[in-house]
């Protein structure tokens, strides 16, 4: 289009307003230019709220981005805490589709109240011990743990990692000299890097994340039990109708199937 403005004679008041006129056609006159301003990418219209153990933070988070890239009307909002903590929140009514916990335990409370379904078995793991770096406390077997100048943190008792530690310091008759119960692996883990424990008794797949940050110290008793993780589909997904229980049921399979498994077994975790 092309804009010409030719003012007609006029008086000097008439000259202003004129003057005005003509600045706002010919500012309109430009906005016809050939840029083209994008669409934005259209947004998720799903999401799926997926519940998960703290100790499948690093995997759960690279297979949301997967599941996504499969699923482009879809968004995953993840949230990690200890198993028992996740699994209360469900029971109090709180908005899940899908829950991933460390132990069998906890999913069985879930799932005998009605609030979520039959449970997979997806994955196993197993505790080990870590210190700091050096192993400043000298921890050399698992009965040092039960040293009274060896402080250990460990996972509280109603967590799967301290039900898990519990049933291992029982086999192997040792009373660990605990001066901090954790409500996750994640914290126990955090002690001990930062110094405040002196060992700490934590998920090999943990100790295998943080690296130099810590010294493992492998002991055949730690391997005595072995926790297995289930997943299932909250009844909120179901109840909230077809498509979102699919999509739960989709993750699932995701996560159960090839990319999961190797995923999984890439961080260290077994596969049933």
């Amino acid at each position: 289009m092309t804009c010409r403005a030719t003012p007609p004679r006029a008086t000097t008041a008439g000259r202003a307003a004129l003057a005005v006129a003509l600045g706002a056609a010919l500012a309109a006159c430009g906005t016809s230019s050939s840029t083209r301003v994008e669409d934005p990418p259209p947004a998720a219209e799903r999401t799926l709220t997926v519940l998960a153990a703290a100790s499948l933070r690093t995997v759960f988070t690279d297979l949301a981005e997967s599941f996504e890239a499969d699923h482009p009307d879809a968004a995953v909002a993840l949230s990690f805490a200890g198993s028992a903590d996740l699994g209360d929140q469900i029971l109090a009514g709180a908005p899940a589709d899908v829950f991933a916990s460390a132990d069998e335990r906890t999913m069985e409370r879930v799932v005998e109240a009605g609030d979520a379904s039959d449970p997979v078995a997806f994955a196993t793991n197993t505790l080990t011990i870590v210190t700091p770096p050096g192993n400043p406390a000298g921890v050399e077997t698992f009965a040092d743990l039960a040293r009274p100048d060896v402080q250990v943190v460990v996972c509280a008792p109603v967590v799967p990692c301290g039900a898990a530690a519990d049933q291992v310091a029982d086999a192997a008759g040792v009373t660990i000299h605990r001066v901090s119960e954790e409500a996750s692996v994640t914290d126990v883990l955090g002690k001990v890097t930062l110094g405040e424990a002196d060992a700490g008794l934590v998920y090999v797949t943990d100790a295998a994340l943080a690296g130099d940050d810590v010294q493992v110290v492998d002991l055949p008793e730690t391997g005595a039990t072995v926790n297995t993780y289930p997943i299932a589909v909250v009844a909120s997904a179901t109840t909230a109708g077809p498509e979102q229980s699919a999509l739960a049921e989709a993750w699932i399979d995701h996560v159960t199937g090839a990319a999961g498994r190797a995923a999984l077994t890439d961080a260290g975790f077994g596969v049933p």
